[in-house]
């Protein structure tokens, strides 16, 4: 590679050659595990590593332009297809430091014993492979989770996920309302209770079903700078007047 441009790798065939696309001036390219630089190789052994580095046969898909830039359109079975790989990870990251890969998946494989695999990003992201959905949302659902100290961000991948970081002025908390009247486990009314200490997002499954009712636990958005109330006033209307079903 020189200045950052395209280099053409000359074989001794003319039959063969290697063509590499332009990187930007910082980043290495690699054929196999060989480092394509300025220094001399072998031009075989360029060749021999780049097939022993190939498990699957690729294709060549035409792309388009679209206002003057080369656009590419996967299809919807393109995208699908994918997506299944990832059906059953979380995607998260951690408020502050970044701690060491190493420290976090030992972590949640202790915490977390139905994680299939632990990956990593270098801005900070980690992607947590469960061996099911079920077993995904009961940790998304379990939340909020803490690594020393450190509180994690959670969500469910979804396809076209941007791996981007929020300026937090505002965290999802998992709650939990005790004493809560049976007539208010709705949707209904618990967003009218929940709305008493944040936004409401979602309760959890167990609280959909109303299968244990002595709390209901409800996911909302709080505001990092609010006070959270140690408890709220439920004002039940008189039956007169009041639209009772």
């Amino acid at each position: 590679m020189i200045n950052g441009q395209c280099t053409v790798v000359p074989p001794k065939s003319a039959a063969a050659f290697i063509l590499v696309s332009a990187p930007s001036p910082t980043t290495p390219i690699f054929v196999g595990n060989v480092p394509l630089t300025t220094n001399t190789h072998s031009v075989d052994k360029i060749v021999a590593a780049f097939h022993n580095s190939l498990r699957k046969t690729l294709s060549f898909i035409p792309p388009s332009m679209q206002n003057g830039e080369i656009a590419v359109r996967p299809s919807l079975d393109v995208i699908w297809n994918g997506a299944k790989r990832w059906s059953t990870t979380a995607v998260g990251y951690f408020l502050g430091k970044r701690p060491y890969f190493h420290h976090v998946n030992e972590f949640v494989r202790s915490v977390w014993p139905m994680v299939r695999e632990v990956k990593a990003t270098s801005n900070g992201f980690f992607f947590f492979e469960f061996n099911t959905v079920a077993a995904m949302e009961e940790v998304i659902e379990g939340g909020p989770w803490l690594f020393r100290g450190q509180a994690i961000i959670l969500q469910k991948w979804e396809p076209g996920m941007m791996l981007r970081k929020l300026q937090h002025t505002q965290v999802p908390v998992w709650i939990k309302l005790r004493h809560l009247p049976v007539e208010l486990w709705t949707a209904e009314g618990l967003s009218t209770v929940a709305s008493g200490i944040g936004k409401p997002l979602y309760p959890d499954a167990i609280t959909r079903g109303c299968t244990r009712l002595d709390f209901a636990r409800v996911c909302v958005m709080l505001d990092i700078s609010s006070k959270f109330p140690k408890h709220i006033v439920i004002m039940v209307p008189k039956e007169e007047g009041a639209n009772r079903r």
